[in-house]
């Protein structure tokens, strides 16, 4: 298969879609790291720069606040700037960015790169959209389905390969292996990537301006946007607060075991390229409605395990829950991505922008619910909350079709 009706307004080669699907994958779950992995490299940062407690918890901050800036101000250069140059100059910077992380002599310096790194990887949001482009519509959720799997597998991976990493060199040693392998990917996206003229013919500010026309104009993306929130909420509580239980009876795990733990959620990512599928045959409504309940009793499950004596029953049966609720979770961010996708191909980065953006905010409240939910109930209170953003994206899918056909 070759490009389809996007690439024709800039027609520059015959390009192959499934290398460039592979290699997007590839990309968005390499770069995607640089966003979770200070949650696990935090303390040895602060420790060998001696920061103080305050500057240790900016890393993180700095990172995902980076990234958010980026989403909004950087991935709408997508509807303006031809692409691929668009793509590998960012792509350039997050490599500069991880080399200067790892350099870092100081808290100031370190901060300030770890900020450049986390707008950088706005590229992901960037190739999603292209690779979207180059296939028909009808299959356009197979293929957004096979690179987001690569996206997830990132994210789920993100934390247990920092540990790892770290525990066999330093903290360093995992930033100098994050450029390298951008690195290598900057050289397979320059050889396959296409040009892409974009359509528009609007100013810079023209197009910031038009993210609040989007939205009214838009339903498909309001209603996606919420759910995925919603599901992100679910991912970040979980993931938050699992790493506080697992130190505890039943589970009793040491931090290699919790890393490896993390591993498990990977097989949640196999999610993607189905629903994808699956969407473009008519039957994402279906599938949206059993991945919300699926997340709701996932969580039923991880929180009975934290209830049982027996190490090896709530291991299994926690594992289960994990893999369950990731399979709900990647189900339904697949499938608001072929529906946002599906909108004003003039304004698909702007679309992409806002999408990721909002359910970044999901992810963020997420993460505030399962602190206080640990703080007054402990984990049945943490699954509870996270079960109940399930039950939230259920009921919205019965309230209403829009973005599910």
């Amino acid at each position: 298969m070759t490009i389809s009706e996007a690439t024709k307004l800039s027609p520059a080669r015959t390009v192959s879609v499934r290398p460039l699907i592979w290699i997007g994958a590839i990309t968005t779950g390499t770069v995607v790291t640089n966003l979770f992995a200070p949650q696990i490299l935090v303390g040895l940062m602060g420790r060998s720069l001696g920061m103080t407690e305050l500057q240790a918890g900016l890393i993180s901050t700095l990172t995902l606040l980076g990234y958010a800036l980026g989403l909004l101000l950087l991935v709408p250069l997508v509807d303006l700037v031809e692409n691929r140059r668009l793509i590998l100059r960012t792509l350039a910077c997050a490599i500069i960015a991880a080399i200067g992380t790892a350099l870092a002599p100081t808290p100031l310096i370190l901060l300030a790169a770890t900020f450049v790194l986390g707008a950088s990887c706005a590229a992901i949001q960037m190739v999603v959209p292209l690779v979207a482009s180059m296939v028909p519509p009808e299959r356009r959720g197979q293929a957004i389905g096979d690179v987001m799997s690569g996206l997830m597998i990132g994210i789920l991976l993100s934390r247990p390969a920092a540990s790892l990493i770290a525990d066999s060199w330093n903290w360093r040693g995992y930033y100098v292996t994050s450029a390298v392998l951008m690195t290598v990917l900057a050289g397979a996206l320059a050889r396959y990537l296409p040009t892409l003229q974009p359509a528009a013919r609007v100013s810079y500010g023209a197009l910031l301006r038009s993210f609040p026309r989007l939205l009214r104009e838009e339903p498909v993306l309001r209603v996606r946007s919420w759910t995925a929130a919603l599901v992100m909420a679910s991912f970040t509580a979980f993931w938050a607060a699992v790493a506080l239980r697992l130190p505890d009876a039943p589970f009793k795990l040491d931090a290699k075991g919790i890393a490896l733990f993390a591993l498990i959620g990977v097989a949640g990512a196999a999610a993607t390229p189905i629903a994808g599928r699956w969407g473009d045959r008519g039957f994402a409504r279906p599938l949206l409605i059993v991945s919300h309940l699926l997340i709701a009793g996932s969580l039923a499950l991880c929180a009975w395990a934290g209830m049982i004596e027996s190490r090896i029953a709530a291991l299994s049966l926690l594992g289960v829950g994990a893999v369950l609720l990731d399979f709900g979770i990647t189900t339904d961010q697949t499938l608001g991505r072929r529906a946002v996708n599906l909108l004003q191909p003039e304004a698909r980065g702007r679309i992409n922008g806002l999408f990721v953006a909002l359910f970044f905010i999901g992810g963020a409240v997420g993460a505030a619910a399962a602190s206080t939910a640990w703080s007054y109930g402990g984990w049945t209170a943490v699954c509870a909350v996270a079960a109940t953003f399930g039950v939230l994206g259920f009921i919205t899918d019965i309230a209403t079709k829009t973005g599910s056909e």
